[in-house]
């Protein structure tokens, strides 16, 4: 099984739907809603996010060593080496 975490926004709605493709494929996922953190966590965390995307575009998906910026439901489909899906394209 692969190691996927999320780095979202509680009020992101491109996070929401990222958190739920993970959820109905099943897909055992940990997340941090960056927005929600403190001061120094929250910037700790923001500067680990820009490290890894070059960016701070939300949401940030690491599938154990591959990282997806924005929501791409066809690009976790590959890298989790399930079917495509039409649907959520």
């Amino acid at each position: 099984m692969s190691d996927v975490k999320l780095y979202t926004l509680s009020t992101c709605p491109w996070c929401r739907k990222a958190k739920k493709f993970f959820s109905d494929k099943c897909v055992p996922f940990d997340y941090v809603d960056v927005d929600l953190l403190d001061g120094e966590e929250q910037d700790k965390i923001s500067d680990e996010v820009y490290k890894i995307s070059g960016s701070l575009q939300y949401p940030v998906v690491v599938i154990d060593d591959q990282v997806v910026t924005g929501f791409n439901p066809s690009r976790y489909e590959a890298i989790l080496g399930l079917p495509h899906d039409e649907a959520t394209a």
